[in-house]
């Protein structure tokens, strides 16, 4: 019972987030340095990409010359005091970077790295890193007592344990002015308040999605983007708010993955409000499915009824006919009926139908059948006369 303790959501020190979120914090955001094999590339820039706690980065100068490669702990300046992060990224490689995340080197404070981290530094940090928990609860606290509509999502300490940022989240602006005042009196340090968003909560949190998972916002996301349910409709997935929720309570991120496959593919599909006229009836739009380019229609505008399923060719063909003033017999000619459509479909992997096991089962199971003794044709007993050989 002991050890299920710190397992418990209620434990201030549970071990499940932090064991989480010390995980993503060393491995996440990975940066391929495809310039690593460059021999000259260290020389071209004395920049360094260092990552701090989760998505906090900073770029720093090493005009020291220090010895410093991917994986490297270093001890680098900050606005008050001093912070510990370790080296991500070298080279040429980090100009790039600041330029893709739109950062000017001529406006941008570049601070300096001071040293590789010594055991003292780990340690000092270790000490700090591991008062968040216990800050965030009190934090927590200490907001709800002075009536605030907002919720303390996470606490990064500063390396030397000086300053400490309280990352918060709310749906309006919030007047913390006075809250910055008691944290300062009760924590005894510097305090920075980052207001972020459910989905950064979510990423500095961790967990796993229902695909099994780790979260993408906790493993490699950095910029989200916004994802509205159009993108679950142009993928016919059912509108279902449990389904389509992830951690944070918001629509998932990975609706927006084959959003651009679905556009191309749904560009090629008639529009909805264009019915298609037969001489025998008027047939409108009832389901699409994009990547198989397939239409169906039903005679009724409002309730399926005498639905068929067609090619987008054979719908383009329809109109083409209809804007010429001429109407086919029927949607026939390109109908793709559901057998079909089921028989079409085939495993990318290349395995069969998991009923294939039964199959060979029974069929070997009738084999056996077959040859019992009971099952063989008896044939009557001949004389022997002699000539048989």
């Amino acid at each position: 019972m002991s050890n299920m303790k710190k397992y418990m959501v209620g434990n201030p020190h549970h071990q499940l987030g932090a064991e989480a979120t010390k995980r993503n914090s060393a491995h996440m955001l990975p940066v391929s340095d495809w310039l690593s094999d460059l021999p000259e590339n260290t020389h071209l820039t004395d920049l360094v990409e260092v990552q701090f706690k989760q998505t906090r980065k900073g770029y720093f100068h090493n005009s020291a010359h220090l010895a410093l490669e991917k994986g490297v702990k270093v001890v680098v300046e900050a606005t008050t005091g001093q912070d510990l992060g370790e080296v991500v990224l070298t080279g040429k490689l980090v100009e790039l970077q600041m330029k893709k995340n739109k950062i000017d080197s001529s406006r941008y404070e570049v601070r300096q790295v001071l040293r590789i981290a010594t055991e003292q530094d780990l340690e000092r940090a270790a000490l700090a890193h591991a008062r968040e928990q216990e800050t965030m609860i009190k934090a927590r606290q200490l907001a709800k007592s002075l009536g605030l509509e907002m919720k303390i999502g996470d606490v990064e300490y500063q390396g030397d344990g000086t300053k400490a940022i309280f990352y918060y989240i709310a749906d309006g602006r919030v007047d913390f002015r006075q809250l910055i005042k008691v944290y300062a009196e009760t924590f005894r340090i510097r305090v920075e308040m980052k207001q972020i968003g459910a989905r950064q909560e979510a990423g500095r949190i961790g967990g796993t999605g229902p695909c099994g998972r780790e979260l993408c916002c906790s493993t490699w996301m950095i910029n989200f983007s916004s994802v509205g349910t159009g993108a679950a409709r142009l993928q016919n997935i059912s509108p279902n708010p449990q389904k389509l929720a992830g951690m944070c309570a918001k629509l998932k991120c990975c609706l927006n993955y084959e959003m651009p496959v679905y556009e191309d593919a749904a560009k090629e599909i008639p529009s909805r409000n264009i019915p298609l006229e037969t001489k025998d009836a008027v047939f409108y739009q009832f389901s699409t499915d994009p990547l198989a380019g397939l239409v169906t229609y039903s005679s009724d505008q409002h309730i399926p009824a005498n639905l068929q399923t067609i090619t987008v060719q054979r719908a383009q063909e329809i109109l083409a006919m209809n804007r010429r003033g001429e109407r086919p017999e029927n949607l026939e000619g390109a109908h793709v009926s559901a057998a079909g459509m089921e028989m079409g479909f085939q495993n990318s992997v290349g395995q069969g139908d998991v009923t294939r096991f039964d199959r060979k089962r029974n069929n070997h199971h009738s084999h056996r059948e077959n040859h019992r003794p009971e099952h063989r044709e008896r044939r009557p007993n001949k004389p022997n006369t002699g000539h048989e050989k």
